[in-house]
C-alpha cells in the first residue's frame, strides 16, 4: 500500500528556468501556498526532487488524504 505525499508550493516561479516551471505545473501546483496530494511513486518523487527548493513535502496517511485540493 503506497502512501500519499502532500506537496505545497512555497516559492514563486518568477525567474526560474522553463523546465522547473513546467515541473511545478505538472505536479498540479498553481500558486504560492497551493497544496496537492499525490500518490507516492518514483515519477512523482523525481519531479519533487527537481524542484525541491521550491516546494515543501509532507507524507500523510492514505486514509487521511482527500483528493487533490483545488
Amino acid at each position: 500500500m503506497s502512501s500519499i505525499l502532500r506537496v505545497t508550493l512555497k516559492k514563486g516561479l518568477v525567474g526560474r528556468p522553463e523546465d522547473q516551471r513546467g515541473t511545478v505545473r505538472a505536479l498540479g501546483l498553481k500558486r504560492i501556498g497551493h497544496t496537492v496530494d499525490k500518490e507516492d511513486r518514483p515519477e512523482i518523487r523525481g519531479m519533487i526532487f527537481k524542484v525541491k527548493h521550491l516546494v515543501e513535502v509532507e507524507e500523510v496517511a492514505k486514509g487521511a488524504a482527500s483528493k487533490d485540493e483545488g
